[in-house]
């Protein structure tokens, strides 16, 4: 796991500024290429073949910078025989690439960020892996430059505020797609390549996994599991593997997150008998939803050396207002906070942990895809005028919030209205005609005529995956060079949870049904029936709390930023509780990023 950077160019003041920047990411060593066309830097934590896998590397015409694990690297080498000099998949990287080109990335097992220079041809290759769990951001002002963070590309040149971007932060509760807070830089897409002439800028581009031509695939292909026994069984394999290659591919200790909930304890589960006296880690967060029992339970039944964090932050407010300026444009997804204390906690024992990413939105793990597996929005349509009359609800994880929220979103007309309504409590409006609402709008009507749940499915993993939760992971985790891997999101299991039937997935009341029969037989039923809940921050209470005079210092000021995108009054609104504390903290967070540039 490191920190990529490059820019058109020389200048040695400009690499040690990126070098700077990207320091957290790879504290362990730095390395500078330069030649007439480009610079490129690497700042690198060393987790596999520590001596060999130094970069930039470079091999015939090519020089690469990379970021991230390929956990296949060496079943993808024996094609070229005994021909390599270090044990590190970044070698392995170069000869693929030389031999295949952008498609050996169809081959790749593996979370990346990849730059690739071919001095002969005069190219810049950049490459991100399937669901965008490592960042690549890149812009063409001065020329052209591309960094692992926006803050590392503001070092070396200035970018203009893009309004629309904001505008859609605040309705969305994050920027979506390639789009960024600034108008001059993009993000490589998910399962994006990009290929840039430096002599002429001419580009091309492409992309090399599409998961709903898979979901079609499998129905197209009569492909589609619908045993149970099989899926289990499959699903089991996939996930044994995906769990072992993430452990054996280090040089170092490999730990794991272990919550309260099915997808970390299943990980947990297979690590452990890999790894004897697994390290697992769970985090108790002041005022938060206490998962430590149940995860106990998990770390006693698999016999791994388990550590409960108990997070108590005295300085609370000073934390936070170091925390989010580091994602380099707005971001309130609140969670992000106890991430990256379990994270800071976790590195004083462990240089890499696994993490249980991904399950949701492949196996449809959130309450939200309950009704919608379950076709009860056509009913709740014909009640949804009732929602008028009801108070608004206060707890969140009670059952009248869910019936509220299910009321509400039948109410919505639009796909993306629909998407909002059902996802978040953001009450904030979004106008139709934001070219980037636009955008969502229009990938959410262009979706193949899938089912509901597979639907659903697919634009989370779109939307609130890659551009909320693993953002989130990679920047609260690489702030304290610790290396996230999730085995969810592995080559195997990408190709083979859009060929689960949707009832292997949601059944009855249950979410996540082939997960938790797996739970059932390996954990028990306690911990396989386990509730749904999100690793969320006591929100509400900290900013009625501990937070209020900071907040409101931000979000009261009458010069501040979000008064330019929202109606004045729209904090007096009527709202619930809920929705009341995902506004403050979604402006709030914008005034926190508009404050550092």
């Amino acid at each position: 796991m490191c920190g990529i950077a490059g820019f058109y160019g020389r200048s040695y003041e400009k690499a040690q500024k990126l070098l700077a920047k990207l320091n957290h990411r790879g504290p362990d060593e730095n390395g500078i290429f330069e030649s007439d066309f480009l610079t490129l830097v690497h700042s690198r934590l060393a987790i596999l073949d520590v001596a060999g896998g130094k970069q930039p590397m470079t091999r015939e015409n090519l020089t690469i910078v990379f970021n991230g694990e390929i956990y296949n690297h060496l079943e993808l080498r024996i094609e070229f025989g005994d021909v390599f000099k270090t044990r590190s998949d970044t070698e392995t990287i170069l000869f693929l690439y030389e031999k295949y080109r952008e498609k050996m990335l169809e081959k790749l097992d593996g979370m990346f960020a990849i730059a690739i220079y071919d001095f002969k041809e005069k190219t810049l290759f950049l490459a991100r892996d399937r669901y965008g769990k490592k960042p690549l951001c890149y812009s063409f002002k001065n020329g052209f430059c591309f960094a692992s963070e926006i803050n590392a590309l503001r070092e070396i040149a200035d970018f203009t505020i893009e309004r629309d971007a904001i505008a859609s932060y605040l309705a969305l509760g994050f920027t979506p797609f390639e789009h960024s807070a600034f108008a001059e830089v993009k993000k490589l897409s998910p399962a994006e390549w990009l290929k840039l002439r430096l002599d002429t800028f001419e580009i091309r581009s492409g992309k090399f996994f599409n998961a709903e031509n898979h979901y079609e695939g499998a129905i197209a292909e009569n492909a589609v599991i619908r045993d149970e026994a099989a899926a289990m069984e499959a699903v089991e394999i996939a996930l044994k593997n995906s769990v072992k290659s993430r452990l054996i591919s280090s040089d170092f200790e490999v730990g794991a997150f272990l919550s309260g909930g099915i997808d970390s304890a299943l990980v947990s589960f297979y690590a452990a008998e890999v790894a004897k006296n697994l390290k697992t880690f769970t985090i108790k967060f002041a005022g938060a939803f206490d998962e430590t029992a149940l995860a106990a339970k998990t770390a006693r039944k698999i016999a791994s050396d388990h550590a409960e964090i108990k997070v108590a932050p005295e300085n609370l407010a000073d934390e936070i207002l170091q925390i989010l300026p580091r994602f380099g444009e707005p971001f309130c997804d609140s969670s992000a906070i106890p991430s990256y204390f379990v994270a800071r906690a976790a590195k004083e024992r462990v240089k890499v942990v696994l993490n249980g990413d991904g399950a949701d939105e492949l196996f449809a793990g959130y309450r939200r895809y309950l009704p919608i597996a379950r076709g009860w929005f056509g009913a709740a349509r014909r009640a949804a005028f009732l929602r008028r009359f009801l108070p608004p609800p206060r707890d969140k994880m009670s059952g009248y919030n869910y019936i509220y929220r299910l009321l509400d979103s039948a109410s919505a007309r639009a796909p993306l209205d629909f998407w909002r309504k059902t996802r978040t409590s953001l009450p904030a409006p979004l106008d139709p005609a934001n070219p980037i609402a636009a955008e969502v709008s229009r990938f959410l009507v262009e979706l193949p005529p899938l089912s509901p749940l597979s639907l659903a499915l697919l634009s989370d993993q779109a939307l609130l995956l890659s551009s909320d939760l693993l953002p989130k992971i990679d920047i609260t985790s690489m702030a304290r060079s610790l290396e996230v891997r999730s085995p969810f999101l592995s080559r195997e299991i990408s190709l083979l949870a859009p060929r689960l039937a949707d009832n292997l997935k949601v059944r009855g009341k249950q979410m996540k049904y082939i997960l938790r029969r797996l739970a059932a037989k390996n954990l028990g039923a306690e911990i396989a029936n386990a509730p749904k809940r999100g690793f969320e921050a006591p929100l509400a209470d900290w900013i009625e709390g501990d937070l209020r005079e900071v907040v409101w210092d931000f979000v009261g000021s009458p010069n501040a930023f979000w008064r330019e995108f929202l109606p004045q009054n729209i904090l007096e609104k009527r709202m619930s509780r809920i929705e009341k504390t995902n506004l403050i903290w979604t402006i709030f967070c914008l005034e926190v990023w508009k404050k550092t540039l």
